[in-house]
């Protein structure tokens, strides 16, 4: 399983997600241009010292992640407010990679039409959206919930 970040452009967001993927064993990819320098404080006081825990690659573009993407053969699941699918309802694989889009702004269409499965996190009407690292540890948990039997296990 891994989780990738497009253009993320809160830092302490970004932190607190590479903190839950190297706490969890799940390998990060972050989808350039962010919002913010990979060296900003913010970022590194919400990573913390587990920063040297995770697993981060750093694509300088969406063309780059997907040109990767392609050579590995993994399919791509899209957390989004548009998604189609609960993140509950949907049978997760090791290999998949999820991806968040900007807090900001989500994707642009062009990523989501790429993606193999728009997925969502149903929440009460009136209300947009969740924190992006809530929705992270939301659906990786599931996703890994489903792919290993043993996340302790999967750790060692």
């Amino acid at each position: 399983m891994q989780l990738a970040l497009y253009q993320p452009d809160i830092p302490q967001n970004t932190g607190t997600i590479l903190r839950f993927c190297a706490c969890l064993g799940v390998a990060a990819h972050i989808i350039e241009p962010a919002g913010f320098p990979v060296s900003d404080r913010h970022f590194r006081r919400s990573g913390m010292d587990y920063l040297d825990q995770v697993s981060i690659t750093r694509h300088d573009s969406w063309s780059h992640f997907e040109g990767w993407r392609a050579e590995i053969g993994a399919r791509l699941l899209l957390l989004t407010t548009k998604g189609s699918q609960s993140y509950l309802d949907h049978r997760y694989e090791a290999s998949d990679i999820l991806l968040l889009g900007r807090e900001s702004a989500g994707v642009p269409e062009e990523v989501a039409a790429a993606a193999d499965a728009r997925l969502v996190i149903p929440i009460r009407p009136g209300l947009r959206s969740l924190n992006v690292a809530v929705a992270a540890a939301m659906a990786t948990g599931e996703a890994l919930r489903q792919t290993r039997s043993d996340v302790q296990e999967a750790i060692e």
